[in-house]
């Protein structure tokens, strides 16, 4: 599943606000990200049980998914969340370098620990491993894994809630390629594009085999040229050059617009409307910011619904699939969404926020958890509820361990080396405006104190001296 970024941080706020469980009954006025943690922890709890039903209730699962889809439910929950905070934080720190710092802080330090701790606890026979790599080598599923893509590139995933990680990546990929070409305020117009696209992909009959593209070229050397176009994008992206940001920002665009539909795992359709669902996020958050008006968002919302629930209507029934099932999911969980986002401002009980807080750390530890219980004490054939709450009594208290001495340890390492990365750029900015005569007396540039934290190649801002006047701002943000 996607990975549960941080709720976007208030302004004026500490740097380590963020690690911090919100204390709705320290003030009046809940915390602006209240309500998205309590999304979160509630998705997070609804994907658990999906999982772990398969375990120990897996005749009420047999009869629930037909009519409704735990699993799709909960990650479109995420998505949604997703959509609305991924943006915003890649334009309130206006950097791209800074954003990925960000991300990879966020995302890599407990997924490592998990996929290190599965893969150890299946060495000695503890973890029960139900994936099937089909004489992949180890290579080419390490580099899969490790540009958090291999959903996308025809490579299984060592725990199943990582596919969801891949079209979070590529989600990134697609903000940061509208970001550096300026065109991030669309964010409507490209939910409306890619929903309408999934529509029309049902009605034509456009189908394609799973995997498509790795079928085509062979999964080695789809993900090697992957993998390298990945890490081009990123790091041009991240230049101080105008002309290399553009480059590697819709390079990484063009590579998840390529990937996304023609070599997923879920049908064609749905990949583009999981893509849809996360720039709608987006598109309210511009509205509830003043970036757009509520009438043009709700217009957006219908249009997305609308798209997603017919192309699952006409995609019909399968084996694994029941459009019935899907879409209640899907409509409950706009509902659900649309529900919080009316609640933002009352206030929102505490250990919801504390799910919320703990959500990435229960969604990648719970699979690592049902591998030993799988391992150890199997699956069972009718239901037991009390397994059911004992795997959750035992699961929450580890994910507050595995979130305070892994995510937040590595979310505070993250912000370090960004504020460290921004001061060397900026100092280094600095000083070349001195070398070439922008500064006063002594080569000190005369630029008010309040601004210098904004001199960033970052924000790719050039001061210039006008014949005859003072120093003024030609902004070029990308």
């Amino acid at each position: 599943m996607e990975p549960l970024p941080s709720a976007p941080p208030r302004p004026e706020s500490s740097p380590s606000a963020s690690n911090q469980s919100p204390n709705v009954n320290a003030s009046p006025n809940p915390p602006r990200s209240a309500w998205l943690d309590a999304l979160r922890g509630l998705a997070a709890l609804v994907v658990v049980f999906d999982h772990s039903a398969y375990s120990y209730m897996p005749e009420f699962r047999r009869e629930l998914m037909p009519e409704f889809n735990t699993s799709r439910y909960g990650i479109m929950v995420f998505f949604l969340v997703s959509g609305y905070i991924i943006p915003a934080s890649l334009e309130r720190r206006g950097c791209v370098r800074t954003f990925w710092i960000g991300r990879a802080f966020r995302i890599y330090p407990l997924w490592a620990a998990m996929v290190i701790t599965f893969l150890a606890l299946n060495l000695i026979g503890i973890a029960e491993s139900r994936t099937d790599f089909g004489g992949q080598s180890v290579a080419t599923i390490a580099a899969a894994h490790i540009t958090q893509l291999q959903e996308l590139l025809g490579t299984p995933n060592l725990l199943l809630v990582l596919w969801t990680l891949s079209y979070e990546m590529a989600f990134y990929l697609l903000a940061v390629a509208l970001f550096t070409v300026r065109r991030h305020q669309r964010s409507a117009a490209v939910a409306v594009t890619l929903a309408g696209l999934a529509a029309v992909s049902v009605t034509a009959g456009a189908t394609l085999p799973a995997a498509a593209l790795s079928g085509a070229l062979g999964t080695g050397p789809l993900v090697a040229l992957a993998s390298i176009t990945m890490v081009v994008a990123i790091c041009c992206a991240s230049a101080s050059s105008p002309q290399l940001r553009v480059f590697g920002g819709v390079l990484g665009g063009v590579l998840a617009l390529v990937l996304v539909p023609l070599n997923g795992t879920v049908p064609l359709w749905e990949g583009l409307v999981i893509l849809a669902v996360m720039f709608l996020g987006t598109a309210v958050y511009r509205a509830e910011h003043g970036q757009s008006t509520w009438q043009y968002a709700v217009c957006t919302a219908a249009v997305v619904v609308a798209c997603a629930v017919g192309s699952a209507y006409g995609h019909g029934d399968g084996a694994l699939f029941t459009r019935r099932g899907w879409i209640a999911a899907f409509l409950l969980a706009v509902l659900t969404f649309g529900i919080g986002l009316a609640l933002r401002r009352r206030r929102i009980p505490r250990r919801l926020t504390w799910l919320g807080t703990i959500s990435y750390s229960v969604y990648l530890v719970h699979p690592v958890l049902l591998a030993v219980s799988d391992g150890t004490i199997g699956r069972w054939r009718r239901d037991s509820l009390v397994l059911e709450v004992t795997f959750f009594a035992v699961l929450l208290p580890l994910c507050a361990l595995t979130h305070r001495y892994i995510e937040a340890p590595g979310q505070a390492w993250g912000r370090r080396l960004a504020r460290r990365v921004r001061r060397r750029v900026d100092g280094g900015h600095l000083r070349a405006e001195s070398v070439v005569g922008l500064g006063g007396a002594g080569g000190a540039p005369r630029i008010p104190a309040d601004e210098r934290d904004k001199n960033a190649p970052c924000r790719a801002e050039v001061w210039t001296r006008r014949s005859t006047g003072p120093i003024t701002r030609r902004s070029s943000r990308s």
